[in-house]
């Protein structure tokens, strides 16, 4: 498959948002320098090591590694190979007194770096760079539409077919992940933090779902080693009566989708708690249709969180969302973007925006049940699932 570049009109449109964007906030602002790979390609199409730097009327790429690759994958105007630091003087010999940076990504060890060429006092602009991100182009929609028909059709059509007697929850993440890759998925998922690793995603038989990970999420997992707590362990393996919590992400472009299934492998009738399970599962399938159709332009993410904390059943709210203080969470080039279906987000809600909506409820003993699926936010209308239903195929019988 041939790796098609970001059109260059949608490069020069997010520049022109990005200028805006800083204008508001700082009308007096002269020049940002960005260094994290993913703010690169978000405004130019490459991920190189190297630094972007921008002003009202400029905006240059330098690139260490690899110029060559970046020419030949970039639609970006301006694109030069910098051997140092000092090289960015030589195209900016005036460096204002404060230059723009993402705080969040850039290391002390960067800017001492950049500072030995380049004196300036950093200042943070994050707050910028995630709320442009959060508006999803038409472009990056399409990249998200692409993504969410890969994930449904693995998630939903392939993945109870692996389901099998003494499977690992290893091999089972490894081979759902083989197959979205094998069909042009992206084959990672990246996290918003500064020293988050890319995952493939989470395998977990019944109690090994409740088990929690260092990322903010519901999903639990032992992880291959302890120094792994991800993609599922190699040797706890599929017997009758467990049940499957599937938490694998899906990437197309850049751009990802999360879908969350809970399966449960045998005839549920025969679990002594069978009522239980049925009725969480019941219960995170309603929450996830009524948060869908809060999802609306204008909304506030806030009041929906609130809004669905009290349709929870009294029964199930201890163990609502595994110790999660959330609903759901914006997606796009990261998992874990802004805003969050939680406290604090006041901001509304927009069309084009993306979230990923995930009630789970755990129940000891048994394991983590619930659902999740990304949603677009429409101009007009409840949000659209861009990876499938909530109400899928349960019951997996042991062949």
């Amino acid at each position: 498959m041939p790796h098609i570049p970001v059109p260059a009109a949608e490069l020069n449109t997010r520049l022109d948002r990005l200028r805006c964007a800083m204008t508001e906030k700082d009308p007096a602002w002269s020049m940002l320098l960005l260094d994290n790979t993913l703010d690169m390609y978000y405004f130019t199409g490459t991920m190189q090591d190297g630094a972007l730097v921008v002003t009202p009327d400029q905006a240059t790429l330098f690139v260490r590694r690899s110029f060559d690759v970046a020419k030949d994958e970039s639609a970006f105007a301006d694109i030069r190979p910098m051997g140092s630091f000092r090289g960015i003087k030589e195209v900016y010999p005036d460096i204002p007194e404060t230059v723009y940076v993402a705080a969040k990504t850039m290391t002390l060890q960067k800017l001492s770096m950049l500072n030995k060429h380049l004196p300036f006092a950093p200042k943070p602009m994050d707050g910028v760079l995630s709320g442009l991100r959060s508006v999803k182009s038409a472009y990056e929609l399409d990249c998200m539409r692409e993504s969410g028909k890969l994930h449904r059709y693995v998630i939903e059509g392939l993945a109870p077919a692996f389901l099998r007697e003494g499977v690992s929850e290893a091999r089972l993440c490894s081979e759902i992940c083989t197959a979205i890759v094998d069909r042009g998925g992206m084959g990672i998922s990246r996290y918003n933090q500064p020293a988050a690793e890319d995952v493939l995603g989470i395998a977990s038989f019944s109690e090994n779902s409740l088990r929690p990970t260092a990322l903010d999420s519901p999903s639990g997992c032992i992880g291959t080693s302890t120094a792994m707590k991800s993609i599922g362990s190699s040797e706890r393996t599929l017997h009758e009566g467990d049940t499957v919590l599937l938490d694998i992400p899906c990437g197309w472009r850049g751009y990802h989708t999360d879908k969350s299934i809970t399966f449960y492998y045998g005839e549920l009738d025969k679990h002594p708690q069978s009522g239980v399970i049925r009725a969480a599962r019941e219960q995170c399938i309603a929450l996830e249709n009524e948060t869908a159709s809060l999802l609306r332009a204008g909304a506030v993410p806030a009041e929906i969180y609130e809004k669905i904390l009290s349709l929870v059943d009294p029964a199930f709210r201890e163990g609502f969302m595994n110790g999660c203080k959330f609903l759901g969470h914006s997606i796009g080039l990261t998992m874990d973007e802004t805003p969050v279906l939680a406290k604090g987000f006041s901001a509304p809600l927009e069309s084009g925006m993306t979230l990923a909506v995930e009630p789970k409820i755990a129940i000891p003993g048994v394991g983590l049940i619930g659902c999740e699926n990304t949603y677009e936010i429409t101009a007009d209308g409840p949000a659209q699932s861009l990876t499938g239903a909530c109400d899928t195929l349960f019951e997996v019988l042991n062949q």
